[in-house]
């Protein structure tokens, strides 16, 4: 099922993945582990899924598609902001050096490390928290990848973007937003719309922001 999908959904014609890293590492991943039990039947739909604590794992393609625009090397150190099931941070924890992620959920942030760490992931740094901050202590990060939805990009986040770095984030209103991919250049942020998406909105502090 894992192959039907890879081939039938994220290969397709228009707007298919082609990154071989991308693909082998979606291939890897066992997204049934990061499923309720009552929905594993379902894993390799190509749909998001309801996790609990009114959040979702994302769709496949969605995972792969912005695991593709953050051009993930080998030598990276990557920060995601919403862990949510684990299964997005599984995917980058195959592409690169070191994943750092933060839920601001506790019951997820916890189940996600378990099922994590049970997988075998050792190149994988989780906590508990709002992750508008990002994670300071352990910035710059050579991409950064957010998996809810603000309004606006953060500021704290493209602080800890390196210079020549990449940020994929959801952006906007529900209902109204896009994926942006974010490229700190010389200083400078060069921003590209790519993709209408929906995500959960960024809880916690981007909130009381916004009030």
């Amino acid at each position: 099922m894992r192959e039907e999908i890879i081939e039938q959904q994220l290969k397709r014609p228009v707007g298919g993945i082609t990154d071989e890293r991308v693909l082998d590492a979606m291939k890897r991943v066992p997204r049934h582990e990061f499923v309720p039990e009552d929905m594993r039947d379902r894993a390799y739909e190509d749909r998001p899924l309801p996790i609990g604590e009114g959040q979702t794992i994302s769709q496949p393609y969605v995972v792969a598609f912005m695991t593709e625009k953050l051009e993930p090397q080998p030598e990276d150190r990557v920060l995601e902001v919403g862990t949510g099931s684990g299964y997005q941070t599984a995917v980058l924890a195959e592409l690169v050096k070191e994943v750092y992620s933060i839920e601001i959920v506790p019951a997820l942030a916890s189940r996600a490390a378990r099922d994590l760490e049970r997988l075998g992931y050792q190149n994988i740094h989780t906590r508990t928290g709002d992750g508008y901050q990002g994670w300071p202590e352990a910035a710059p990060f050579d991409a950064v990848i957010v998996t809810c939805a603000p309004e606006d990009v953060p500021e704290p986040l493209v602080g800890q973007v390196k210079d020549g770095g990449r940020m994929i984030i959801p952006v906007g209103p529900a209902g109204d937003q896009k994926l942006i991919l974010v490229r700190k250049l010389g200083g400078r942020l060069q921003q590209e719309s790519v993709l209408p998406v929906r995500f959960v909105p960024m809880t916690g502090e981007v909130e009381r922001r916004n009030q």
